[in-house]
């Protein structure tokens, strides 16, 4: 039998690797002149391979459609990407919040560990060859066009072509409007685990570049009072708002969020973020007390840098209309409890995502009602599979999204 493969990523990589184990010729076609380019960025060159956590809390940190990914996941989890690039020369390590990485903190070396395995399987790839089209005949998929003019002729067909983020690694949604044509459903593309504009621009502006560690974050829907949701970690301040982990994780939720541009748009959703989430504010409140006394004939501004980072004093207390020459030994009571308040409750409004070409990973994609989720085959489309980001699940960083799409890879790959 031969296989047909739609892009060179993590997706379709792993489909191809599991197609030719099974002994199948197996063909894949890569628009850029290498594969695997969006793997060499993942965790910040080095890769963060995939989760450690147990493979049944998986769906538990895949907010979009994480229940169609179970049979994706029985089929092939986290330890077998490991065990396969074990196979192939590659260990790996854990670090915190359960992120796997290879020991050599090189996203190359995980991508050199596949290409290794799939050189002893005689993969055949066809690099610089943009696919144009799908050719169905009597409901089936026989083959593809490529590069306008070149046909190629297969029993399977895999799409795995990616999402629209990152556009500069190939993403740039070929794969969306190959799968429209042949009758399927796009849901709307929208940015996932991406920065947050933020209303207060020149606050955030103040304070860029200013990374807060070991802080809470809260995202409420103020209109409803509705927690919508938590995490505690670390993020940053840019010009535009803010970024960082738990603000790219907050992202994903909020991304499906009901009727998420209108609140937007009015104002409604606000980011809370604890500063010091570790105190009650009755503890932080003698804590300052305790700063003050020691320090009564200083002025406020320079009486809070063990609390709060320098760029971040003068934005809190122009917000709290203190005057920040003001001796500390005349900050009233009222004042001070304005200070642990805001400590607390330091609150932005959130006014919109970054451009999807900043997005780590994308939301929405090719409906999952119309995919098998068994062998990732096309339910409209005989002999068509769906693998990786091309397909509306998305999920929070930390190692999810890459084995998403080995997972899918693998059972696309491995289905008859």
């Amino acid at each position: 039998m031969r296989t047909i493969i739609i892009g060179g990523g993590p997706a379709g990589i792993i489909a191809g690797i599991r197609s030719a184990e099974q002994g199948n010729t197996v063909t894949i076609l890569e628009k850029n002149e290498s594969l695997g380019k969006k793997l060499l960025i993942t965790g910040k060159g080095r890769c963060n391979i995939t989760s450690s956590l147990d493979i049944s809390k998986f769906i538990n940190n895949i907010p979009g459609n994480g229940k169609f990914l179970y049979s994706a996941f029985d089929n092939f989890n986290n330890k077998d990407i490991i065990e396969l690039l074990k196979l192939e020369g590659l260990e790996v390590k854990e670090e915190r919040g359960n992120r796997i990485f290879p020991v050599t903190d090189n996203a190359i070396d995980v991508l050199n560990a596949l290409l290794r395995k799939m050189k002893k399987l005689k993969i055949d790839i066809k690099l610089k060859s943009k696919v144009n089209k799908i050719v169905v005949e009597e409901n089936e998929a026989v083959g593809i066009i490529y590069n306008d003019k070149e046909k190629l002729y297969a029993d399977k067909i895999i799409l795995a072509t990616g999402g629209k983020s990152y556009p500069t690694t190939g993403s740039t949604g070929d794969g969306y409007k190959i799968a429209k044509e042949l009758g399927h459903t796009i849901n709307e593309i929208k940015p996932s685990l991406v920065p947050l504009e933020i209303y207060q621009k020149n606050e955030c502006k103040a304070m860029q570049g200013l990374s807060l560690r070991n802080i809470g974050i809260k995202i409420i829907d103020s209109e409803k009072n509705k927690l919508i949701y938590e995490d505690f970690g670390e993020m940053l301040f840019a010009h535009f708002g803010v970024s960082g982990p738990v603000i790219i994780s907050s992202s994903a939720h909020l991304v499906r969020y009901k009727n998420i541009e209108e609140l937007l748009k009015n104002r409604k959703i606000n980011l809370s973020i604890d500063l010091k989430p570790a105190l009650t504010k009755e503890k932080l409140d003698d804590r300052i007390l305790r700063d003050f006394n020691d320090l009564k004939n200083k002025q406020v501004k320079n009486s809070l840098d063990k609390l709060l980072p320098q760029k971040m004093i003068p934005v809190v207390l122009e917000r709290l209309a203190i005057d920040q020459n003001k001796k500390v030994n005349e900050i009233t009571k009222e004042e001070r409890q304005k200070i642990v308040e805001m400590l607390k409750n330091f609150k932005l409004e959130i006014s919109g995502f970054r451009p999807i070409e900043e997005a780590i990973i994308t939301a929405g994609g090719i409906s999952i009602k119309e995919i098998n989720p068994k062998t990732m085959e096309s339910k409209i489309v005989q002999n068509l599979y769906f693998a990786g980001e091309i397909i509306d699940v998305d999920a929070y960083t930390g190692g999810f999204n890459l084995q998403i799409a080995y997972s899918t890879g693998y059972t696309a790959g491995g289905s008859e």
